[in-house]
């Protein structure tokens, strides 16, 4: 891409992944227009703040003149998810289309539904069995219409996001009582479930971002991590372990109570939504990246031990003894408001 144009609008840069890709582009050298109604905590330099709501579709247009990538990483509360994620989106891909820009949407399994098979590539047909699910492939079948009619348009798919900060199924609930001993599973133990760690896969938007010459709709898969239940409990002990916080009188593994999560959904609307994806932690699923590579080249991955420790750090859990050899690059700032929960597990 020509270093004149290496500018980008980051819909959404309050929130997890908008503060992680805010990050990622200024480490790359770009100029980054990060967008959100509150200014950020800490922008990094060669970020400028941009206030404007994104359904401001002209205004923002023109404050963000000369980007020429959109990132999408805007996402309504989980609650508001079947009123607010399209029309978020559409308004996210008018702003492109007025900059004449390309727009990247981070996208996931949703799409597949429960009988989606154990690899998933670019390919892979559509069957959402879920409201969430279908949202998600018509924000996609709508990027890719839209392409035709000259909006560039590029979905990079990713599993569950860890990492660099609140808000998801990795610090909502799994380790959530790691400093008591316990770790809280979702699913079997033995079924293979896809994560991203999210500086991994901002980086995965940056090499997408700064290729030149891809069709008018690109659809990607991000490979991410796939363990099993029982491989991730594994690597969350030996991080946690290297952090000096290993319990006392050894580990307890929990399972989430789906059926009562359930029962509750009748009255607590958060968690019929969360109850409703309950088949992603039975249905054994990871994303295949080869497309990715091929068109990036290697891309540079966290082994998952080393994510997790990192993830854990970012969360603040670490014990007096811990060691400094493990680094942490701060990705943003963290927010752990119900807000940020939902966004992220509504992603």
């Amino acid at each position: 891409m020509n270093t004149a144009s290496r500018t980008v609008l980051v819909l959404g840069a309050n929130g997890r992944f908008g503060a992680v890709a805010t990050r990622a582009f200024t480490d790359a050298g770009w100029q980054v227009l990060a967008q959100a109604r509150r200014a950020p905590a800490a922008l990094p330099a060669g970020a400028r703040h941009l206030a404007t709501s994104i359904e401001q579709t002209e205004a923002l247009a023109r404050e963000a003149r000369g980007a020429a990538v959109v990132v999408h990483a805007a996402n309504p509360v989980y609650t508001r998810w079947t009123r607010e994620a399209v029309p978020l989106a559409r308004a996210g891909m008018d702003v492109a289309a007025r900059l004449g820009a390309t727009f990247m949407l981070p996208g996931n399994v949703y799409n597949f539904g429960a009988s989606m098979p154990a690899l998933l590539d670019e390919d892979t047909p559509q069957r959402p069995s879920s409201r969430k699910g279908r949202i998600r492939a018509t924000i996609e079948a709508e990027l890719q219409a839209r392409a035709a009619d000259g909006l560039r348009g590029v979905a990079i798919r990713a599993g569950d996001f860890f990492g660099a900060g609140t808000g998801s199924w990795f610090d909502q609930v799994i380790v959530r009582s790691l400093r008591s001993g316990t770790l809280v599973y979702p699913g079997p133990l033995d079924v293979a479930h896809a994560w991203a760690y999210l500086p991994d896969l901002a980086r995965a938007f940056v090499a997408v971002a700064e290729l030149d010459d891809l069709p008018a709709f690109t659809r990607l898969h991000f490979a991410g991590h796939s363990p099993t239940g029982a491989e991730m409990l594994s690597a969350i002990e030996r991080a946690a372990g290297s952090l000096d916080l290993r319990p006392a009188s050894g580990w307890r593994h929990t399972r989430v109570p789906w059926s009562l999560l359930r029962a509750a959904g009748l009255v607590v609307p958060m968690w019929r939504e969360i109850a409703e994806m309950a088949y992603l932690w039975r249905i054994p699923h990871a994303l295949d990246g080869a497309a990715l590579q091929r068109l990036t080249g290697p891309l540079p991955q966290t082994p998952l031990e080393s994510a997790v420790a990192f993830a854990l750090r970012d969360l603040g859990l670490r014990g007096h003894g811990a060691p400094e050899a493990v680094r942490l690059r701060r990705y943003g700032y963290l927010r752990s408001s119900h807000h940020q929960a939902a966004d992220d597990l509504g992603r």
